[in-house]
């Protein structure tokens, strides 16, 4: 792919200010998807004396504002539902929501089913190292620059990168079928490798759909219509849940020997009826097939190489410094770690307390269909209502279910799960989840919003990168503290039933008290023949900082300054097209 700057000189008007040409005018006209943008950034300084009295006349009027500039603005959003929508953006929704479903089969592995399979034999502080695999999703900002400026012309500004990199993943995905189930066999086990190497395979998938995520993003600025572009939020939702449903929910229920045995066997087997090997093989051929398809099935506009990546960075760098841009980075940052214990560790704690892969499964599966249908209906409430509005409202609910989590699990019932437990469970996830696509809708369509079409994927990225940085980042802490917050001791077993037939020493027989806190030195006192008695879980008092952290931030800080940003016009989000425009 080549890439060449064309950026123009800015012409300079007669009153000695520089307009903003963007390059992107030929034969003297404006292409029609951007022709509000690009007269939004120029300096209408007029050539005629004429002109320039009568612009002098309305500046001077008292009740002059930018706000009434009679030049054509960012269109405004419709209310319309989704069948009111023209059937070429109903395509393009469709075409979105694959795209982004591809996105989320790795990811729903990556940050749902492959850490509650390694739970088995790894620590909460091991898990945390696995979870630095989806950083790349939080990183993609450096490099999204490259993307949305290296491109050939020939097949695309966003199908150069989209078909590559899906190719890429599928043949990832290929290889690390053949190979997966002796890595989860051993990974972690004395002699075996080290939750590193697992990390690094799983870290180049995330990287290929973060940089997936980056041209799809830009490219769904302009596969719908400007009045429709709230639009892409939802097929992101919808597409991404889909996704990760799949990756989650189906693959651990058929993972499961124990879901296989209670609903589609008559005699019960030692293994499900899914492999994550099978599955990844699945999932990779899949990926080929759609990117062929994309490839030869769908065509995307013309649009001629702007600016070179140098250009694209110098962009990204004059958006970060808008104050505005910097506070809302800084609510991102700070804004998810009243949910990370919840988010982290309330699944794995059940799997702990013996909930079951099997009732993990049937319970997100009970979920999806009111996920989905909440991300729809989340779409909509963010046109009707303001979505930053929306979002506070998921921010305080989210908040709750975070603490209606730690209820849920302190009630775990000593004789296993029981049918009231588990649909106390399955309500709990319901609203947790709930409250967590209100949030995700109502910001990705804020972003939408306020985000320049000029500069597409870049502006997007930086984003949505910030956004999921500040739900990554304190993930790798979180898990650790509930280690060094758990005491935990192994005791020898003072009634010992050799004839028990679960009684079976696996190691060297516990004769002394030891700290099982975490997940190896458990393993080894269990094998052992021991009891570990837990005296402090580290998650009760883990989750409990985390809320506290979380309300006092949303009362004093986020709330109040969400709204000031949201109430901001437009042009408080664009970069300042000439000196005298920056007053405004």
């Amino acid at each position: 792919m080549g890439t060449k700057s064309r950026r123009a000189k800015s012409p300079t008007t007669p009153n000695g200010s520089l307009g903003r040409a963007s390059g992107r005018q030929t034969n003297g006209q404006l292409p029609k998807m951007n022709a509000n943008v690009e007269l939004l950034r120029r300096n209408i300084a007029h050539e005629t004396s004429t002109t320039e009295g009568a612009a002098a006349n309305l500046m001077a009027r008292e009740s002059f504002s930018l706000d009434d500039d009679p030049r054509p603005r960012t269109p405004t959003y419709n209310n319309h539902g989704f069948f009111e929508l023209p059937k070429r953006d109903q395509r393009n929704f469709g075409l979105l929501v694959l795209l982004y479903f591809l996105q989320g089969i790795p990811l729903g592995l990556a940050s749902g089913s492959v850490p509650f399979l390694l739970k088995n034999h790894m620590s909460y502080s091991e898990i945390g190292i696995f979870s630095l695999a989806s950083y790349p999703y939080s990183l993609k900002l450096f490099w999204s620059p490259i993307v949305d400026a290296l491109w050939s012309p020939k097949i695309g500004r966003r199908k150069s990168w989209i078909l590559p990199i899906q190719l890429l993943s599928g043949i990832g995905m290929l290889w690390l079928g053949s190979k997966i189930e002796v890595m989860m066999a051993l990974t972690g086990k004395p002699g075996g490798p080290t939750v590193w190497g697992m990390t690094g395979w799983w870290f180049f998938l995330v990287l290929m759909c973060a940089t997936q995520d980056i041209a799809v993003d830009g490219w769904a600025l302009t596969l719908l219509t400007p009045s429709n572009v709230s639009y892409a939020s939802t097929a992101q939702t919808v597409g991404l849940t889909a996704g990760q449903f799949l990756s989650y929910t189906v693959f651990l229920a058929f993972y499961s020997k124990d879901f296989a045995n209670r609903w589609f066997r008559d005699v019960p087997l030692d293994y499900g009826m899914l492999s994550l090997g099978g599955y990844l093989t699945f999932a990779g051929w899949a990926y080929i097939i759609v990117t062929i398809g994309l490839a030869f099935l769908k065509r995307e506009e013309k649009t001629k190489n702007e600016d070179g990546i140098w250009d694209v960075y110098k962009i990204m760098w004059g958006v970060l410094k808008l104050k505005n841009i910097q506070t809302i980075i800084l609510v991102h940052l700070i804004a998810k770690i009243g949910f990370q214990a919840n988010d982290g560790v309330t699944g794995l704690k059940l799997l702990d307390k013996g909930f079951g892969t099997d009732n993990m499964a049937l319970t997100v599966l009970i979920d999806f269909p009111f996920e989905i249908g909440l991300g729809y209906y989340a779409g909509k409430w963010s046109q009707e209502y303001t979505p930053m509005r929306l979002w506070c409202w998921g921010f305080a609910g989210r908040l709750a279910a975070a603490v209606l989590a730690q209820f849920t699990v302190s009630i775990f019932p000593a004789a296993g799960v029981t049918p009231w437990y588990l649909l106390t469970v399955i309500l709990q996830h319901v609203f947790s989840t709930f409250t967590n696509t209100i949030m995700f809708v109502a910001v990705a369509a804020f972003h939408a919003r306020i985000a320049d079409p000029v500069i597409g994927g870049t502006y997007m990225t930086l984003l949505a990168t910030v956004c999921n940085l500040g739900g990554t980042f304190p993930r790798f802490f979180v898990l650790r503290m509930v280690d060094a917050f758990t005491a935990a001791t192994c005791l020898p077993n003072p009634n010992p039933n050799p004839a028990d037939p679960h009684f079976k020493l696996t190691a060297p027989a516990v004769t002394s008290p030891f700290s099982c806190a975490v997940q190896a030195d458990k393993e080894r006192c269990l094998a052992g023949g021991g009891i570990c008695e837990t005296q402090r879980d580290g998650y009760y008092t883990v989750n409990i900082i985390c809320v506290l952290i979380g309300a006092v931030t949303f009362v004093m800080f986020i709330r109040p300054k969400v709204l000031q940003l949201q109430a901001l016009p437009l042009r408080a989000w664009r970069l300042s097209s000439s000196p005298a425009s920056s007053k405004y």
